[in-house]
């Protein structure tokens, strides 16, 4: 479990796929810090650490499932990885809670300039997922907790503030990039015990 609060940058060092799975050695400042079976977001992808290596570098693997459902197929050597390490129970979650499981992708349509912040609008094809997006609702895209406006069917925009565009591959985002989409826990359970049989 994530707070969609990012931690640090990761670049990509290597990509190599290994049947269908892809094999990714990322180099992050916090690599020194974490262990072997540690649960990384990545992109707001929950991927688990398989080996520590030197140079502040890790490996984690993506199967194809998450390949499909992600942008982590689309990264390439040099791309930079949104990285929160797993919530500690007990202290404050300053984003909301996020299960590091993609939804599905959506596209950056539009970047506006703002005053000193950025307004983002994406869009996403799925109809059974566009009642999860909802005016001030929480959403979680490339791994980082938002809260939506401007809300339509298979849109909406959100705000990035300056430490945030810094501090995030948001700085990296044009129109048309892919970007991972992680719906609000909350809202999902809602949905499904609607959608319920008697």
């Amino acid at each position: 479990m994530f707070t969609g609060i990012i931690e640090a940058l990761g670049g990509v060092k290597s990509k190599q796929m290994e049947g269908s799975n892809c094999l990714f050695t990322i180099e992050a400042p916090l690599a020194s810090e974490l262990q072997v079976d540690q649960s990384v977001s990545h992109n707001g992808v929950c991927l688990t650490v398989t080996a520590l290596l030197p140079n502040n570098q890790y490996q984690v693997v993506a199967v194809e499932e998450t390949l499909e459902k992600s942008n982590l197929g689309d990264m390439q050597v040099g791309s930079l990885i949104n990285l929160e390490r797993s919530m500690k129970w007990g202290g404050r979650v300053d984003g909301h809670l996020v299960q590091g499981h993609v939804d599905l992708t959506g596209t950056c349509i539009n970047i506006q300039e703002k005053d000193g912040s950025w307004i983002f609008t994406f869009e996403f094809q799925s109809r059974n997922r566009h009642h999860l997006v909802v005016e001030k609702g929480s959403i979680c895209i490339n791994g980082v907790s938002l809260t939506c406006f401007n809300t339509s069917e298979h849109s909406f925009d959100v705000t990035i503030i300056p430490y945030t565009f810094e501090h995030t591959n948001f700085h990296r985002l044009n129109p048309g990039h892919s970007v991972n989409l992680e719906f609000d826990i909350i809202g999902k359970y809602v949905q499904r015990l609607i959608e319920k049989p008697d």
